[in-house]
């Protein structure tokens, strides 16, 4: 598609043009040939050029227009395009579930977009995902470290989350200023599993983290007694940032 399109800041655009990296990312990936692919902003469609002959049915999600147009120019009707923002899409409603999920996630909606997975977990088999190397990060972290928070705990709650390999700023264009890193994500059994039980975690893991430097028995307050917290075998002086996964769930199911 050449340079015709001018990548648009508000999209968050940054097109993936080095080959060796789109091998690296489809060989990651595993697909398989009765394998439906779902494609989160494919862009001017390098990745998605690699991922057709593989696999049995490839949609691609894609909110620009002009990129949806150039799109159907390149691809005909091998590519089903979805043309809607991401975060509106019904995750549930796609063909081929359980579907393999990947995409270079714009930088700017990222966080947004995994919570909107995490939402529809049930849909897809595994997501190889590009983020920005330290959303990775936060994403993996171990308990207790600097950058472990609630996005840790509620990634790590819906799924098992894993950097695979690093991609550098010259493999776009344009060119961002940050390194990012290719995750995959497999969704896990899920230890609550009714959707207002999962509200009511998401609530409690998101009041635990509102002062990272104030104790549970602080944050809390209102939400669960320090009683309580102690009868989940968790010490009320403890920071959010001390528990694990099935800490919280501790706290939920002691609530």
């Amino acid at each position: 598609m050449g340079n015709q399109h001018r990548p648009r800041r508000r999209f968050g655009q940054n097109f993936l043009r080095d080959g060796s990296v789109i091998q690296r990312i489809v060989s990651a990936a595993g697909i398989q040939p009765d394998d439906t692919v779902v494609e989160i902003g494919p862009g001017q469609g390098a990745l998605t050029s690699q991922l057709l002959p593989v696999c049995r049915q490839l949609l691609a999600i894609e909110l620009d227009r002009d990129l949806a147009a150039a799109l159907r120019r390149q691809f005909g009707e091998r590519l089903e395009l979805i043309e809607q923002d991401a975060l509106r899409v019904n995750l549930n409603e796609l063909p081929g579930q359980p579907y393999r999920l990947i995409g270079n996630l714009p930088y700017n909606i990222s966080t947004p977009l995994l919570f909107h997975f995490f939402e529809h977990a049930s849909a897809w088999q595994d997501a190889h995902i590009m983020l920005q190397k330290e959303v990775a990060q936060r994403i993996c972290a171990p308990v207790g470290d600097k950058e472990y928070s609630r996005l840790t705990v509620m990634t790590q709650f819906f799924a098992v989350a894993q950097i695979l390999f690093d991609v550098p700023p010259e493999a776009f264009y344009p060119a961002p200023k940050v390194t990012s890193s290719i995750v995959r994500l497999t969704p896990r059994q899920l230890p609550v599993s009714e959707p207002d039980r999962q509200q009511a975690f998401a609530g409690l893991v998101k009041a635990a983290f509102a002062q990272r430097r104030k104790t549970l028995a602080n944050n809390l307050k209102g939400i669960i007694s320090r009683e309580a917290i102690s009868e989940a075998g968790i010490d009320p002086r403890r920071r959010a940032q001390t528990l694990s996964v099935e800490d919280f769930i501790n706290l939920l199911n002691s609530a």
